[in-house]
């Protein structure tokens, strides 16, 4: 059915299930697990020397710089959550660096498109006061201050969970670059 390489066809299945649960247990849990990006990552560096060896292992060394990199600064700036950072870092190992920075591109603009409709529907939904207050940070009563809040509240606040629209960015890079892996 299918006539393709080994290293072709493991690339395909480890992305497509890594994708897969990732995109699940954020959507369903708000969380994604340690014990899914790490062997990911090692994985990644396994695949990189046994298919690629030395030039494949610079490139997935490339990718982790570019894919981690660039999370790990959203991450302290606040804008993205660590569990974003070691899905990323996970998956560039695999992809290298022009497909991690493509695929971070494409996640973002897939982010905001999909932050807007959740926005939109909200509105449609709730009206635009409910919908504000649902997504704003709370103030505290009894300043003008954002209140400090904990991780579970940050969390509950979330307009939308960063592994779908990865997946999304990561399925359609690979579609439209089927040359470059």
């Amino acid at each position: 059915m299918f006539d393709l390489p080994l290293d072709k066809t493991v690339f395909i299945v480890c992305i497509a299930a890594y994708t897969l649960v990732t995109a699940w247990t954020d959507l369903r849990l708000r969380k994604i697990y340690n014990k899914v990006t790490v062997p990911m990552w090692l994985a990644g560096w396994v695949y990189q020397g046994v298919f690629h060896q030395w030039d494949g292992i610079l490139d997935g060394l490339c990718g982790f710089g570019v894919g981690f990199g660039l999370l790990f600064v959203l991450w302290m700036v606040g804008s993205a959550g660590g569990g974003d950072v070691k899905l990323l870092g996970g998956l560039s190992v695999w992809l290298g660096a022009g497909l991690a920075f493509k695929v971070v591109f494409a996640s973002l603009i897939f982010v905001v498109l999909g932050t807007f409709g959740v926005l939109v529907a909200g509105v449609f939904k709730r009206g635009w006061r409910k919908t504000r207050d649902r997504y704003r940070r709370k103030k505290s009563p009894r300043s003008r201050k954002a209140a400090n809040e904990t991780n579970a509240q940050r969390s509950d606040r979330r307009v939308m969970a960063f592994a779908m629209p990865v997946a999304l960015a990561t399925w359609s890079v690979l579609l439209l670059f089927q040359n470059q892996w």
